[in-house]
């Protein structure tokens, strides 16, 4: 299972994701061009010394992060036929058509995250395998990315059993 981050907008959340990949061993891929300086003290504030212990991919665009998914560099299981992508692309988003809950996630899962400010365009939404939205009351836009992605993660890594065993 893998995080994507479709050209993030917010240092802070970028940072909070990649220490929430970090948490859960979690792999993180991240699709340029970024909002922001990746070096940008927000990232590493919101990060901590978390970066350090996280799997991530940076991507230079879309097409790069597919390209990297064919060819194995990131995440790509061995074996797999090249122009097939690893596991399922499954996009959070307020225009979803499935509850995250009602969802049957899989262990290679890649779940997809919009800029905060837009979502993603139009060609990376046709391409996603499935479109999961998390249920709010009326009237309400959407939670922050982070905190929907931690929501869902915690639900796919609770159904698929991949949540890392704590030390006893």
């Amino acid at each position: 299972m893998r995080l994507v981050l479709f050209e993030p907008d917010i240092p802070q959340n970028t940072g909070a994701l990649l220490r929430l990949g970090a948490c859960l061993g979690v792999a993180v891929d991240i699709v340029e061009p970024c909002g922001f300086l990746f070096d940008d003290k927000r990232l590493r504030r919101a990060g901590m010394d978390y970066l350090e212990a996280v799997e991530m991919v940076r991507h230079s665009s879309w097409r790069a992060y597919r390209a990297a998914a064919r060819n194995g560099t990131a995440g790509r299981p061995p074996g797999r036929l090249p122009g097939r992508l690893p596991g399922r692309l499954v996009l959070l988003t307020t225009r979803g058509e499935t509850r995250y809950t009602d969802f049957a996630f899989r262990p290679g899962d890649r779940l997809l995250l919009g800029r905060e400010s837009a979502g993603v365009p139009e060609e990376v939404y046709a391409e996603a395998d499935a479109h999961l939205l998390i249920p709010m009351r009326n009237g309400i836009r959407s939670l922050n990315v982070a905190l929907a992605a931690a929501m869902v993660l915690g639900e796919a890594l609770r159904q698929t059993g991949l949540f890392p065993e704590s030390p006893a």
